[in-house]
C-alpha cells in the first residue's frame, strides 16, 4: 500500500451552477457511483488560497485576528487570501498577503504543506509557506478595509499556539494546520528540508 493521494475522476453525466459569486460559485454534479447508480453532489467552486506561517527569530508566529461572519467569531489566523486570477504563482500571492496583512516581507520562504479545506464540500486547495527572516515591509502600509480594518496583530511563540490548538482554542484551518506542521518539521528533519518555495502544486498549476 503506497500512502499517496491519487488523482481520480469519477463520469459526470449532468452539471450545473445554482449560484455563481464573485469569487466562488456552488456547483451541482451528477456523478456515477462504481455500482452505476447516479448520485449528485453539490460542492462549492473556489479559486484555491495560500497562507503562511511567519516565523521570527525567537520562534513567534506572526498571526492576526479577524471576525469572520459565517462562524459568528473573532479567530486567530495566519496571513492568508485568494489566488486573486486562474494560474497565479502561490508564491507571488503568498508575499501579497503577508505585505498586505502585517507589512512584512521575508526573505526564505519554503513550502510547509499542501491542504485541501474540505473536500466533502468544497474544491479549495490551500499552500501553506514558511516565511522566515522577517523584517518590515518597504513603503506605506496597505490600507485595508471591510473586516480586516478591525485585525489585531500579534506575533506568538509558536510553542503557545500549538497548545492552543490542542486545547480547542485556536480553530481556524490554515493557523491549526500551519503550525502543527512547522512544530513538525522543526523536530523533524528541520525547516531546511522542506519543499522549496516554487514546487509543484498539480491542484493549481502554474507558471514560475
Amino acid at each position: 500500500m503506497e500512502l499517496l493521494d491519487t488523482p481520480e475522476e469519477w463520469q459526470v453525466v449532468a452539471t450545473t451552477t445554482p449560484f455563481k459569486g464573485n469569487k466562488t460559485s456552488v456547483r451541482a454534479d451528477d456523478v456515477v457511483m462504481p455500482n452505476g447508480t447516479v448520485a449528485r453532489r453539490d460542492y462549492q467552486v473556489h479559486p484555491g488560497s495560500v497562507a503562511v506561517v511567519a516565523l521570527d527569530e525567537r520562534d513567534r508566529v506572526l498571526v492576526l485576528k479577524q471576525y469572520r461572519h459565517p462562524v459568528r467569531m473573532k479567530l486567530w489566523e495566519i496571513p492568508a487570501g485568494l489566488l486573486d486570477v486562474p494560474g497565479e504563482n502561490p508564491l507571488h500571492a503568498a508575499q501579497r498577503e503577508l505585505y498586505e496583512e502585517a507589512h512584512v516581507k521575508a526573505e526564505d520562504w519554503r513550502v510547509l504543506t499542501d491542504v485541501y479545506t474540505t473536500p466533502g464540500g468544497c474544491d479549495e486547495a490551500v499552500r501553506i509557506f514558511l516565511a522566515r527572516e522577517l523584517s518590515e515591509a518597504d513603503g506605506e502600509r496597505f490600507e485595508v478595509s471591510e473586516e480586516e480594518a478591525d485585525m489585531e496583530l500579534a506575533r506568538i511563540p509558536l510553542d503557545e499556539l500549538v497548545r492552543g490548538v490542542l486545547a480547542g482554542e485556536l480553530h481556524n484551518n490554515c493557523l491549526v494546520v500551519g503550525v502543527l506542521s512547522a512544530a513538525a518539521a522543526r523536530t523533524g528533519e528541520g525547516f531546511d528540508a522542506l519543499r522549496p518555495a516554487d514546487s509543484p502544486w498539480p491542484a493549481r498549476p502554474f507558471e514560475a
